[in-house]
């Protein structure tokens, strides 16, 4: 077809649309039909969207709550990259979400493995991709992880917060979503042999954050996480020296050096539990018996679940 400057537009008495075809046709009525975007377009509001939004940062236009959370931040740089990783690399498959509250608070309890804590990022930005609501995890995080220089600030940004029971309770009575990790240290600090056996509980503190404000409780169950960095040993006395939990040796740290800390592709499963309430509970929030029975039951829950998962998932690495 010839450039529409070269079309003889005396050949013909309809006017002549921009793509060189008589406007109206083929649309109701005789009006002309959009102009599909040109192939430069897509990536020119990319690049306006990018930069309004370092505008926005350098200016201070956005918004932070009271824990220091930037949902903007988080939806335009962490949340990309963390789906980079729970998609494409761990091949991650969600189920059960529709465990998950629509609105309204709940705590989400999980197991927690992996030697680095990936597993808690990963759970916040699957949930927020695959729930309805699209809706934010608060994570309740070890006073570690805000003592760290860097890791505090990204910590703070994507909304976690210090595991204490008040802030717990504080993000449950605005109507959020709190997950929470009670194996602490244990759980991701395990030797690959004890691979996918829970921890203690410790004390059940996020089982009486969760009946003082009457909200249920989604145990998770997540499979994967022991695969990405399997420790084969804990060097406790350079983990002494370096005031860590632990010092982690495992097939690829520290012989690789800064090709250690990349995760292996190991295949991870996720499945949200019915959710179990607490409202009837509300005043048995310091009866230590109902706490420790109650916590009991979601790590028995938990642990049957990835029982479940393991034998759906024979082969730690297949597709």
């Amino acid at each position: 077809m010839p450039p529409v400057d070269e079309v003889d537009t005396a050949a013909t008495d309809e006017p002549v649309a921009e793509s060189g075809s008589p406007a109206g046709a083929g649309s109701p009525g005789g009006t002309a039909p959009a102009v599909a975007d040109r192939p430069g377009d897509h990536w020119d509001r990319k690049v306006a969207n990018g930069l309004a939004f370092l505008r926005r940062r350098l200016s201070g236009d956005y918004e932070v709550d009271e824990f220091g959370f930037d949902s903007e931040l988080t939806d335009a740089v962490f949340h990309p990259l963390l789906r980079l990783l729970y998609r494409d690399w761990f091949r991650t498959e969600v189920s059960g979400v529709e465990h998950v509250p629509v609105d309204g608070p709940a705590l989400v309890v999980g197991n927690h493995s992996g030697t680095v804590a990936l597993d808690a990022l990963i759970l916040s930005a699957a949930l927020h991709d695959k729930h309805p609501a699209h809706r934010y995890l608060r994570l309740l995080g070890a006073d570690l992880v805000f003592r760290m220089p860097v890791v505090s600030e990204i910590a703070r940004k994507t909304g976690g917060t210090v595991a204490c029971n008040p802030d717990a309770e504080r993000l449950l009575g605005a109507g959020d979503l709190v997950g929470v990790f009670p194996e602490g240290f244990k759980g991701i600090g395990k030797l690959y042999a004890d691979r996918y056996k829970l921890q203690r509980f410790g004390r059940g503190g996020f089982v009486s954050a969760a009946l003082r404000t009457g909200t249920p409780i989604v145990p998770v169950a997540i499979v994967g996480g022991e695969e990405i960095y399997p420790m084969l040993a804990d060097i406790k006395p350079l983990a002494r020296l370096l005031k860590l939990p632990y010092f982690p040796v495992t097939p690829t740290f520290p012989w690789l050096g800064p090709l250690g800390v990349v995760p292996l592709p190991s295949k991870w499963l996720i499945e949200f539990c019915p959710p179990i309430p607490t409202a009837h509970l509300t005043d048995s929030a310091d009866d230590p018996l109902v706490v420790f029975n109650l916590a009991d039951q979601v790590r028995e829950t938990i642990q049957q679940t990835v029982h479940t998962l393991l034998e759906r998932r024979p082969d730690p690495f297949g597709p």
